[in-house]
Parts: structure tokens; C-alpha cells; sequence
């Protein structure tokens, strides 16, 4: 009987440290808990739904960055052209769901004060590394690696950008561009840098016309280690989806 109770007591003290153990290590590969800012970024959003300017992307586009961060549970981003923060707002979201972080580039001070202030307002300020400086020159310095990456900045440097990003992209992760339809040019000027234009980034304009379209999807295709394909959602204003298959 006292060996069998001896037996009982060993097993319980090799068990129940298991147990815990297994418990706590469950508990660490929850997601986070994300409730709160749900809720906060939601409300700003929907307060601000008709207020956006000065080049940010449509709702559209920004949900779809939302949702391929999420689908692919990206972690390390890059946004290329703040503006005044809807795009960097939509991505943040989404990081704080998968536990990532995003660095994004504003080089007009102006606007970048006021995405500082909507980061703020939308509690995503906590996921957002926001870099006041000159694209071109900042974006090959960066170190990487990033799983995405979301470029909205002067137009007829994007091929540049791709150059400079593509060996920082890890395999699997995704290069977007905006602005981009297989028509070619998306329109005649405007306030979401359309015909080529695009105020406050980079180095300002970037290329009018709309040739730089056609110019960007014949380079970008000539990566083999990269599917490309274009979404033209009701409402978005072309957005070019690249996904990294191999290192080159």
C-alpha cells in the first residue's frame, strides 16, 4: 500500500510541472489579444472615412493590405510613402494582430506630423516606426529582411525601389505597389497621385503620363523568382501584388 502510494506521488510530481509547463507554453502561442485596438482603429477609421487627402489610398486598397498581412502572417514591413497615414494605419492593424512591426517613410515633415497624430488616434502608434526622410535615399540603406513590403511614393521610381528591396524580401513575402493597372495610366492627376503623380514622397513628382506603368509591370515581370499579378477592386486604384517564390 505505501508503494503504491509512493508510486501515486511520483507520478503526480512528474505530471503536474508537465502540465503547467504545456498550460503556460499554450498560453504563449495565443495571439494577442487585440480587442481593444479593434475597436479604437475601427472607430477612427469609420470617423474619418471621408477626410482622406493628400494622396492616401482608397479603403479598398487598404483593406487589402490588411488582409494579406493577416493571410500571410507577415511580421517585418516596409511602407514606402506615408502621406498622412491611411495605408500605414491599415498595415499597423493588421501587425498588431500578427505581432509585427512597420517601418514607413514620409520625407513632407507636414504630413508626417499628422500621421504621427492619427497613429496616436487609432492606437497603432506602438506598431509604427515612422521615418522622416528622403526614400531614395534611406530605402537601399535599409537592412531588412522584410515579408512586406507596400510602395506608394513618386512613381517613376519604383523599379528603383524594387531593385533595392528585392534581395531584403524573405521568400514568401510580398512586394505591393500602388497606382498600378494594366490599362496604364489610372487617370488624369488627383489627389491619390494618379497619371503618375504623386505629391510628398520620395522626392516629390514622380513622372507624369502614365508610361512609368507600363515601364514598372515589364521590369518587375522579368523577375522569375516573383508571381505578379494585378487586383482591381471596385473602387481601388490598381494595386500590383508581387509574391517572392525563391531567392533568385
Amino acid at each position: 500500500m505505501k508503494k503504491q502510494l509512493l508510486n501515486f506521488v511520483t507520478v503526480l510530481c512528474v505530471c503536474i510541472p508537465i502540465f503547467f509547463s504545456i498550460s503556460f507554453a499554450a498560453e504563449d502561442q495565443k495571439p494577442p489579444n487585440t480587442e481593444n485596438i479593434d475597436r479604437q482603429v475601427q472607430q477612427f477609421l469609420d470617423s474619418h472615412r471621408w477626410s482622406w487627402r493628400d494622396a492616401n489610398v482608397p479603403e479598398v486598397d487598404g483593406k487589402a493590405l490588411h488582409d494579406i498581412i493577416l493571410q500571410h502572417g507577415y511580421k517585418n514591413a516596409l511602407e514606402i510613402g506615408t502621406s498622412t497615414g491611411h495605408s500605414t494605419i491599415w498595415i499597423a492593424w493588421a501587425l498588431s494582430k500578427t505581432g509585427g512591426k512597420l517601418i514607413t517613410i514620409e520625407i513632407d515633415e507636414y504630413k508626417r506630423d499628422q500621421a504621427l497624430a492619427h497613429f496616436k488616434e487609432a492606437g497603432v502608434a506602438d506598431y509604427i516606426d515612422s521615418r522622416l526622410a528622403d526614400a531614395h535615399e534611406l530605402v537601399p540603406k535599409l537592412e531588412g529582411p522584410f515579408d512586406f513590403v507596400f510602395c506608394d511614393a513618386d512613381k517613376d521610381w519604383y523599379k528603383n525601389y524594387l531593385e533595392a528591396v528585392e534581395p531584403k524580401l524573405s521568400v514568401g513575402g510580398c512586394f505591393a505597389a500602388h497606382n498600378v493597372t494594366e490599362v496604364g495610366n489610372i487617370g488624369g492627376g488627383g489627389e491619390r497621385g494618379r497619371g503618375g503623380f504623386r505629391v510628398g514622397f520620395g522626392r516629390g513628382f514622380g513622372g507624369g503620363g502614365g508610361y512609368w506603368v507600363s515601364d514598372f509591370l515589364e521590369y518587375v515581370r522579368s523577375f522569375s523568382n516573383l508571381e505578379t499579378k494585378i487586383q482591381e477592386l471596385q473602387g481601388s486604384n490598381g494595386l500590383c501584388v508581387s509574391y517572392k517564390k525563391a531567392e533568385k
